[in-house]
């Protein structure tokens, strides 16, 4: 047979962890922290081919219907990704509130075909919080501008450093952030905060407070698959996000 699916590592909660797939694809079979690359799962929602027939051409809800007789009962290393039928709106809103990366659906009535035609669709749970800029990196690209932004959050009363935004930003608007940070040019000797990256930063007053969008928080307490969204009006420092986790 031939199956599409995803490979996933579940946290303790049965969820399925991104970060935790990508230390166990590091891990080669050694143990990192409590995960091994030998305890993924493959999560089976697509049949493809069944002993010598192409099944391709039939629709998803006859190709889904093998697939449930094939796998049902197994419960190895291949298990089958249950159908849930509901309003997309309210499953995504559900599954983001139980800590999920979202959902899929696919058109029942579709033939299987590569590539991304819109029989398929998936839709990821997204976290949007404000973070104060504290530095850019100087674009190599682009003389007078930059790559991307640093951003930090409060810890108790000190400012940490949570990662960095490269994306998201339309040209008029990365220009006129470039301009003002020419006038938050931060003067002092140390960063505003503590920072042990080796890329050339500039570092700005952190008095700039961008709305970003992101999956989720990576181990070491970094944002991932981060997006520029906006400058928020000035507010008290209680609305920047604060680092309790």
């Amino acid at each position: 047979m031939i199956l599409d699916g995803e490979g996933v590592v579940l946290d303790e909660q049965g969820r399925s962890d991104f970060n935790a797939l990508q230390t166990s694809l590091g891990a080669v079979g050694r143990r990192s922290g409590n995960k091994t690359a030998g305890n993924a799962i493959f999560y089976a929602f697509d049949l493809l081919y069944l002993d010598g027939h192409d099944l391709r051409g039939l629709e998803y809800s006859e190709r889904r219907h093998l697939l449930d007789d094939t796998l049902r009962g197994f419960d190895g290393a291949i298990r089958i990704s249950e159908e849930i039928e509901a309003d997309p709106a309210a499953l995504l809103e559900h599954a983001c509130r139980l800590g999920l990366e979202g959902i899929v659906g696919k058109n029942r009535d579709s033939r299987y075909r590569s590539g991304r035609t819109g029989d398929w669709v998936k839709l990821k749970c997204v976290q949007s919080e404000p973070f104060f800029i504290v530095g850019y990196e100087p674009s190599k690209a682009a003389p007078g501008g930059f790559g991307s932004l640093l951003l930090a959050a409060y810890k108790g009363d000190d400012l940490v450093y949570v990662g960095s935004v490269g994306t998201g930003f339309k040209e008029r608007v990365a220009l006129d952030l470039r301009a003002i940070f020419d006038k938050l040019a931060w003067t002092r000797k140390a960063p505003p905060m503590a920072y042990d990256g080796k890329r050339a930063v500039v570092w700005v007053q952190p008095t700039l407070i961008a709305e970003i969008e992101f999956r989720q928080w990576t181990p070491d307490n970094k944002l991932r698959h981060s997006a520029f969204k906006g400058l928020r009006e000035q507010e008290d420092n209680a609305s920047v996000y604060r680092m309790e986790h």
